[in-house]
């Protein structure tokens, strides 16, 4: 069985030279490096990569036990507990529309969730096994991407920190935590016996990569295209995924998920369509 750990390490690397060979391509990465300091790279970014770190471990153990549609609806619940997050930390507040999105969406998860773990999980496990090793990590890891793009949110407005920058600094920083926790670890103690790459294919730099460069995609969809349009790359992708499982799986969504992603593309929709204003700026 591949190791969670390796995965996300890979996963982290391919992110950072990405994020350099963008930088390259701009032409900005000696100015992005010039003004770099430890200390302000450690206060913007430190708490987030650590957190994207515990994330992506529960994503692994997730997507292990969901099938692929499940999984991905599930995880859009991240856009519950960002705004939620925001909220806190920054004040940001949400209009009445919004929040109308963020209770559809909530019923949809609930919806989905209910129903998953009432059903055996995709290797025939039983539905407390779907329940603690499918559903509740990427319902945890939702809410901890929530907090860390709040933080990350933070760190851009107050700190002043690129994004580029940010998503190397995170992967540094992350993958250190990931190191440091093999010490003991039973994915540490299978490295250390088979070695990084044991059961890895070509196949599995697929992912590995598309998650990267999907990270990357999705910040500069939202700087250059706004949050209307990234809603619908998200709508998009959760047509596709459904199309894809349906064509390499030969297995169609359950019921449970016919219903939810209807619930799910309408809140995006809502939520990105309808931001909050203030009334006092426009007077």
């Amino acid at each position: 069985m591949l190791q969670v750990t390796s995965l996300v390490l890979a996963t982290e690397a391919a992110k950072v030279i990405c994020t350099i060979v963008l930088l390259i391509a701009e032409g900005s990465l000696k100015k992005q490096f010039r003004n770099w300091t430890l200390a302000g790279s450690l206060t913007a970014s430190g708490l987030p990569a650590a957190i994207y770190a515990l994330q992506n471990s529960l994503l692994q153990i997730s997507y292990k036990n969901l099938d692929s549609l499940t999984f991905s609806i599930l995880n859009q619940t991240k856009l519950l507990w960002t705004a939620f997050f925001t909220y806190l930390i920054l004040g940001q507040k949400q209009s009445s529309k919004q929040i109308l999105a963020l209770t559809i969406l909530i019923s949809a998860a609930v919806l989905l969730s209910v129903g998953e773990s009432s059903s055996k999980g995709s290797k025939g496990g039983s539905s407390d096994y779907v329940l603690l090793y499918g559903i509740i990590p990427v319902t945890v890891a939702s809410m901890l991407s929530g907090l860390a793009s709040s933080l990350c949110q933070w760190a851009s407005q107050v700190k002043k920190h690129t994004s580029y920058m940010m998503t190397i600094e995170m992967s540094f920083i992350g993958s250190m935590c990931m190191l440091a926790s093999t010490y003991r670890s039973p994915d540490g103690e299978a490295i250390r016996k088979y070695g990084f790459f044991h059961e890895w294919t070509l196949w599995t730099m697929v992912p590995v990569l598309m998650n990267a460069v999907g990270g990357i995609l999705v910040g500069l969809v939202t700087t250059y295209a706004g949050g209307v349009r990234k809603g619908f790359v998200i709508v998009s992708a959760l047509l596709v995924t459904a199309l894809l499982q349906f064509i390499f799986d030969g297995k169609p969504p359950s019921h449970y998920c016919l219903m939810a992603l209807p619930l799910v593309m309408t809140s995006i929709f809502i939520y990105q369509k309808y931001p909050y204003a203030d009334r006092k700026k426009k007077d």
